[in-house]
């Protein structure tokens, strides 16, 4: 498999060792090369090739949004009165810390974003007085998630 412009080769070797990395980040290096069959030297080189060529980046700690007290996970669509507003609105968004991603989009919206709030109450406290009091936000159109289905990577 050859990704983007890079033209990095990922074998059989390279997948398998990302699929469990994907699954546990801290599974041992030596249990996956064990399982594969090569050292943990080759996996340590491998991995290197991977982040080196941008395919990988990092591991991190999933921490349970519900157990901190945030159960309304939601999506706003940001109408701009202006697309030349764009840099400006996602710099003031970067400050608000509920907001977990932002989109830049096609379509109605010139901004989608995802936000965490402890509750429908938290949620119009942010909509009100941070995310719409933002230069430029003519109108929000916001949609609460009821549950999420599926969360996943792509799958190798």
């Amino acid at each position: 498999m050859k990704i983007n412009s890079l033209q990095i080769e990922i074998d059989g070797i390279d997948k398998e060792i990302l699929r469990d990395l994907m699954e546990d980040a801290r599974k041992p290096i030596l249990q996956i090369a064990n399982k594969i069959g090569i050292s943990g030297a080759a996996i340590h080189q491998r991995l290197r090739k991977l982040e080196q060529a941008g395919v990988i980046s990092g591991s991190k700690f999933t921490v349970s949004n519900k157990v901190l007290g945030y159960s309304t996970m939601a999506f706003v669509g940001i109408y701009l009165d202006k697309a030349a507003r764009n840099l400006e609105a996602v710099r003031e968004l970067k400050k608000i810390p509920e907001v977990l991603e932002c989109h830049y989009t096609t379509g109605n919206w010139s901004i989608l974003i995802k936000i965490i709030c402890r509750d429908n109450e938290h949620l119009m406290h942010l909509l009100n007085t941070k995310i719409q009091a933002i230069e430029g936000v003519s109108r929000t159109e916001t949609f609460i998630s009821l549950d999420q289905q599926i969360e996943r990577q792509i799958q190798l």
